[in-house]
C-alpha cells in the first residue's frame, strides 16, 4: 500500500499559476505510475494527467494540454503538477493516485486526501 499527501493548492487569480506536489510513502516509487485527477463541486472525477514508471510516458485531458505538466522526483518520492495559465473552470478538489502501470491509470487503486485549489476571475 502506497500513502499519498497532496499539497500546494489555494487561492490565485485566472492567468496565474500553482505547483502541486504529492508526497509518497510506503512503496518503492519509481515502480508506480503516478497521476493527478480533479473533482469541481457538482461534478463526477476526471483526469488531469498521468506519469509512467521512471517519468516514461506521460499522458494529458485534453483540457489542460499545454498549460498543466506532469513531472515526477523518484530521489524525493514527489510527483508535481504545474499548472499554468489556470482558469476559473480549472477550480477543483485535485487528487494524486498511483497504480501499478500507465495503462491501468484511468482507475487507480490508491489515493491522497486532495488539495483545494480555487481559480477566481
Amino acid at each position: 500500500q502506497v500513502q499519498l499527501v497532496e499539497s500546494g493548492g489555494g487561492l490565485v487569480q485566472a492567468g496565474g499559476s500553482l505547483r502541486l506536489s504529492c508526497a509518497a510513502s510506503g512503496r518503492t516509487f519509481s515502480r508506480l505510475a503516478m497521476g493527478w485527477f480533479r473533482q469541481a463541486p457538482g461534478k463526477e472525477r476526471e483526469f488531469v494527467a498521468a506519469i509512467g514508471q521512471f517519468g516514461i510516458g506521460k499522458n494529458y485531458a485534453d483540457s489542460v494540454r499545454g498549460r498543466f505538466t506532469i513531472s515526477r522526483d523518484n530521489a524525493k518520492n514527489t510527483l508535481y503538477l504545474q499548472m499554468n495559465s489556470l482558469k476559473p473552470e480549472d477550480t477543483a478538489v485535485y487528487y494524486c493516485a498511483a497504480d501499478q502501470s500507465l495503462q491501468t491509470m484511468s482507475n487507480p487503486g490508491s489515493w491522497g486526501q486532495g488539495t483545494q485549489v480555487t481559480v477566481s476571475s
